[in-house]
């Protein structure tokens, strides 16, 4: 039999040229020691910053440092059940969550999971966690007001769709409820919200979820939570995660959002936590050097884009906890250079009856009257200058020293105003109401109101207005504009008698 070799030479060829293109290879390393949250992990030499890695059981995790002679890797997923010896397998994708409108409403892990026990999230979209923040040039100025609902914060720290935001202040000053209600505010004004939760009890998060719920805000939000149980990895992780599901709306459906992060100053401590671990040169407070971008990269993308990039916008309120009172610790200078502004709550005014607890005299938006409508501008003008005003001359009062006229009645009219910004928790004012109810306080319509009742005439005033005029209110909603000034000083000297009178009825 005749061998023809050039039919054999081509069909090896031809086999040789095919091998391997159905081959699947994948680099796997090896476990050299693992505790604490983290793994050391020999033979990943092509892994990626940020890159899953899934270990033999299933558990995934993140590679976090990538040295000479081995990766360290943060382990998401409990730990415990990881062995020395185990293979670690590359899955070449850099770490990213589920994101879209099939997690509204649903309560998730920093990585996306569910834990709300409603099921798996129905979305095939995904996006990275760690995302560059947009430039200059894909930005506009900040100029739609982000209304909170609280009269305090809208009349003299506005906020405007795209800022950032601090929210500081010590344990139990009321932070997170100034975030809650922001939340609650944002019903029927198409804002999609993300509150996230680290290092709180899961008991705190879901009354927190509930209190939404209740209050019709859970439609529109999304709740990670990444509780005080949970690794360390988790905490870092989840405000990274919130963020990216926000930004699929913003990006791709031209949305307004807000992210709520309560609170940084535990991501912080997580994000020390596997640093230490890992062996990386501790710096101030044994926090690392990179302690500072940890925050910077994540408020960075809080943004107000351009029309050439869909409107769509990210309002950023960071929570940070100081330990009595102490601002010019590490952690909280930190994210106050990074923020456009902050609301200092203030532990004594919270001890004293006054809340929202906001300190006036600290607190600054750096965004200004840009976020705020003309007509609140107009009757805020003069807000913050009484309130300071007041602060000032309190002292005088206090020491029983003797007052001309002009000062008395500049104190007087100081205690009505903090009695009137006081608010009822989980009770967030539409901003016509606010508008009225300021401008009955800084023109003077509160001087002859007893202290003790001007919360009282504030209802009062306003369900009149409600019923006898609501064109009013419609107007400011409508226009942005004070209406006819005439038409409401009239109205407002009349309710003000009414009340007055009123009193002086029930006293015979």
């Amino acid at each position: 039999m005749k061998i023809n070799t050039d039919e054999i030479v081509s069909v090896l060829s031809r086999e040789l040229g095919n091998y391997g293109q159905d081959l699947k290879i994948d680099e796997v390393g090896t476990v050299l020691e693992v505790g604490d949250g983290i793994a050391r992990v020999y033979g990943l030499k092509n892994v990626m910053a940020n890159e899953m890695l899934e270990f033999e059981n299933g558990v995934m995790g993140l590679a976090f440092n990538l040295e000479e002679a081995s990766v360290g890797i943060i382990i998401l997923g409990n730990y415990l059940e990881i062995r020395e010896g185990f293979n670690v397998k590359r899955t070449g994708r850099i770490l990213e969550v589920p994101v879209g409108e099939a997690l509204l409403g649903r309560v998730v892990d920093g990585l996306g999971t569910p834990i709300d026990g409603k099921g798996p999230v129905n979305t095939d979209k995904f996006r990275p966690v760690e995302k560059i923040a947009p430039g200059i040039s894909s930005r506009k100025p900040v100029h739609e007001p982000m209304q909170t609902g609280i009269k305090a914060i809208d009349a003299m720290i506005p906020i405007g769709r795209g800022q950032r935001q601090l929210i500081i202040g010590d344990r139990g000053t009321g932070k997170s409820a100034i975030a809650i209600d922001t939340i609650i505010n944002q019903k029927g004004n198409n804002v999609i919200c993300v509150y996230v939760a680290i290092g709180q009890k899961a008991s705190t998060v879901a009354g927190v979820v509930n209190r939404l719920r209740d209050a019709g805000a859970l439609d529109y939000t999304i709740v990670v939570a990444a509780n005080a149980s949970d690794p360390a990895p988790m905490q870092y992780l989840a405000p990274y995660s919130g963020t990216a599901m926000a930004e699929e709306f913003m990006y791709n459906h031209g949305k307004a959002t807000l992210v709520v992060y309560d609170d940084l100053s535990k991501q912080a401590n997580a994000y020390r936590q596997l640093s230490l671990l890992m062996r990386r040169p501790p710096g101030r407070e044994a926090y690392p050097g990179d302690v500072f971008y940890l925050h910077s990269r994540l408020l960075e993308r809080a943004a107000k884009l351009n029309e050439k990039n869909g409107l769509g916008s990210l309002t950023a309120l960071p929570i940070i906890e100081t330990q009595e009172g102490e601002v010019s610790a590490y952690i909280p200078t930190n994210v106050i250079s990074i923020t456009d502004g902050q609301i200092y709550l203030q532990p004594n005014l919270f001890a004293s009856g006054v809340r929202p607890a906001v300190d006036v005299g600290i607190s600054v938006s750096r965004v200004g009257g840009a976020a705020q409508i003309k007509a609140m501008k107009k009757v805020a003008g003069t807000l913050r200058l009484d309130l300071a005003a007041f602060r000032a001359l309190e002292a005088f009062a206090q020491l029983g020293t003797e007052l001309d006229a002009v000062t008395q009645r500049q104190i007087d009219r100081g205690k009505r105003l903090v009695e009137l910004l006081k608010q009822t928790q989980y009770h967030p004012f539409a901003v016509e109401r606010q508008v009225l109810s300021i401008y009955a306080g800084t023109k003077g319509y509160l001087d002859k109101i007893p202290v003790e009742n001007v919360r009282e005439f504030e209802t009062y005033m306003l369900d009149h207005m409600e019923k006898a005029h609501p064109e009013f209110l419609a107007v400011i909603r409508d226009t942005k504009e004070i209406p006819d000034e005439d038409k409401l000083k009239a109205a407002m000297a009349e309710i003000a008698d009414a009340f007055l009178t009123g009193r002086k009825a029930d006293v015979r």
